[in-house]
Formats: C-alpha cells, sequence, structure tokens
C-alpha cells in the first residue's frame, strides 16, 4: 500500500529506545528531606522571588512541594498550554518553569524578551529524547506533501520545523480543523496519542514511533483487576496510554481535561492513568472523592516510572532556590530557531476550537 493510501503508518524507530534508556540511568535517586528544611526552603524561595520579580510556572507532574509553592506565590500550576500561555501574560521579568526542559524553551521563545530559569536543565522526556531534530528534519523531507504536527513535547528545533504544535488539550481540535481541510498528516512523536487522534478524527496520519515512559506502563489487565475491587471506580486515562487502555477507559483527555472530568463524573472513586503528580490538584477539586493510580505495567525494579516521570521528580526546592539565588540554568535557544518554531508555536496558542 503506498504512502498516500495509509491512514495511518507508524515509523519504528527502535535506536531511540535505547537513547531513552541511557538518559533513565543518568536520573539521580530522590533524597529525604525534613519537615524544618523544607520550611526553610519555601522561606527563601519566597524571598527570592520578590526580591528577583519572578514567578514559579509549575506542571501538575511536579512534586506536591513545588505546586503548592507555585500556588501560594501567585504562580501557576497546570498543563504545558496554560503554562505557556500564563508565563507569555504575566509582568514578572522571571519565569521560573519547573518541569521539563521542552516546557522551559517553550516559554523562552513565546517570551524572549523575560528570563526564563528551570531548576535543572537535566529534566527531559522520553518522546523530546526518542524524537532527535535532525533525524525527524530529514523523515520530513521524505514527505513533503504532509502538513508537518507536532506533540508540545518535542525539542524547539522539532518545532522549527513543524507547522504546527499542539497540546493533548487541543490535538482532536486541531487534527480535526486540518483533515477537514484536505491535509495529510506527519505526526510526532506519540505514537499512542496520534494513534487516538487518528481513531477519532479520521485522519490521513503517518506517526512518528515515540511514547511516554510513563503512560506506556498502564495495562489494561491491572485496570480490569482494579475494577474487580472497585467496581463502582470511573477510570481517567491520559490518551498517551496504549489503545487497549484507552478503550477501557470512562474519560479520556489531558491532564487539566481529567481534573475537570473527575468532578463532572458521578463516581466517588477514580482510577487514574496518567503521573500521580496529577492527585494534588485533583484531589483539591474533588476532595472527597478517592483517588486510586492506575496499575503500571512493572514491579520493583522492573518499573520505569511506576506512575512518576523521573525526569519531573529532578525538580526540588534545594535546586528551586538555587537557580533563583545564582541565575543558574538560565534557558537559551537559537534566535533563528525560535523564530521559526515561534510560527508553529504562535498558531497553537491562537487557535480556536469550533
Amino acid at each position: 500500500m503506498s504512502d498516500s493510501q495509509q491512514h495511518i503508518q507508524v515509523v519504528d524507530n527502535p535506536s531511540q529506545r535505547e537513547v531513552v534508556e541511557q538518559y533513565l540511568n543518568q536520573v539521580p535517586a530522590d533524597s529525604e528531606i525534613s519537615a524544618a528544611r523544607i520550611a526553610e526552603l519555601q522561606a527563601q524561595i519566597k524571598a527570592q522571588l520578590i526580591a528577583k520579580n519572578a514567578v514559579i510556572i509549575a506542571h501538575y507532574y511536579t512534586d506536591p512541594l513545588i505546586q503548592s509553592l507555585a500556588e501560594e506565590t501567585g504562580g501557576t500550576v497546570s498543563d504545558s498550554l496554560e503554562m505557556a500561555r500564563f508565563g507569555n501574560n504575566h509582568s514578572a521579568q522571571t519565569l521560573v518553569v519547573a518541569g521539563v526542559k521542552f516546557m522551559g524553551e517553550t516559554a523562552k521563545i513565546l517570551t524572549p524578551d523575560k528570563r526564563v530559569l528551570m531548576p535543572t536543565l537535566e529534566a527531559t522526556c522520553s518522546l523530546d529524547v526518542g524524537c532527535p531534530a535532525d533525524e525527524f528534519a530529514a523523515f520530513c523531507d521524505q514527505h513533503p506533501d504532509r502538513t508537518v504536527v507536532v506533540y508540545a513535547n518535542t525539542s524547539a528545533a522539532v518545532k522549527a520545523r513543524a507547522d504546527w504544535v499542539v497540546t493533548s488539550s487541543i490535538a482532536l481540535d486541531v487534527l480535526d480543523y486540518l483533515d477537514s481541510q484536505g491535509e495529510k498528516i506527519l505526526w510526532a512523536p506519540d505514537k499512542y496519542l496520534g494513534a487516538y487522534v487518528q481513531k477519532n478524527t479520521g485522519a490521513d496520519m503517518l506517526i512518528w514511533d515515540g511514547s511516554c515512559i510513563v503512560h506506556e506502563e498502564f495495562k489494561a489487565k491491572g485496570i480490569l483487576d482494579l475494577k474487580k475491587v472497585y467496581p463502582d471506580a470511573a477510570v481517567l486515562v491520559h490518551p498517551e496510554s496504549p489503545e487497549s487502555v484507552v478503550d477501557i477507559a470512562d474519560w479520556v483527555g489531558s491532564t487539566s481535561q481529567l481534573i475537570a472530568a473527575a468532578a463532572k463524573l458521578p463516581q466517588q472513586q477514580m482510577i487514574v492513568a496518567t503521573d500521580q503528580g496529577i492527585f494534588y490538584k485533583m484531589q483539591q477539586a474533588v476532595p472527597d472523592k478517592e483517588l486510586l493510580i492506575a496499575p503500571t505495567g512493572g514491579n520493583g525494579a522492573t518499573c520505569r516510572s511506576c506512575a512518576n516521570c523521573p525526569w519531573m521528580g529532578m525538580n526540588d526546592l534545594e535546586n528551586l532556590l538555587a537557580c533563583l539565588e545564582q541565575g543558574s540554568n538560565e534557558v537559551s535557544v537559537d534566535q533563528t530557531i525560535g523564530e521559526q518554531a515561534m510560527v508553529s508555536l504562535g498558531r497553537m496558542m491562537n487557535f480556536k476550537s469550533a
């Protein structure tokens, strides 16, 4: 079957999985921290935020200690789309982005006149790592007839090669719009999200073979076994999960959409298939409901994430304070790449679903 006749094709990249494993092996182990030290760090960070005219922009998957501090100090805890919008609109001259590197890059591209700091520049993402800019550009060159749509979980250089950037919260709407315009799509990097979008829009899509190490571990069998214990529980699933997991969900959506669903659905128990960091904000939205983490595919040493992104976990109060005090881990983006990426990011920011 020719490329033009195919509606969905996943491009296999086994070598990139090896690269992801190498990055995982470099992630440091968690360290304990006392309550007294937490209080000390929080007070010092608050003082630094005022002194440096800075604000914390944190993702739902970061440590609850960082999420609560962002809230207390006038920052935000949100998904990647709202993180980008918040930083773009906020008056602070310094943005402290607690998340993974592509989020800091996006903030810098959207607000090149602001200083963007991160607690660590080592925090990455398996989707980003598994989609190298040079290999992706070569792949795009092989399919010049396709509109290039990339997920936000990619480097600035990959975004610069794209026509559109999307987050999981608007992926369906954007692809439905592009399909209505007769566009054939080259999608990267998450194959599960890509398959979910294709199934729900019918768009003609050529899909890069990438995946999130957190969401890929959720298994339908484990969830169904848990449902036997909690038969009335609703199953909430992020579309980066495998199709078998998506198929048994009561609600599929982005992080912000899953939080809204937890409040909307009548069930008193929620089985949640995404990073456990979301429980901080989700429990705020549904204080009287019971939240249960969906089982992952691994046990003990065989589990690569256990529903916690190891790179998100690299953000902590110690390195957040250090980046503010020292001005370290400042994010920079090549001007030409930034200007090119701004085209695809601008379309994301300005897109209005019908």
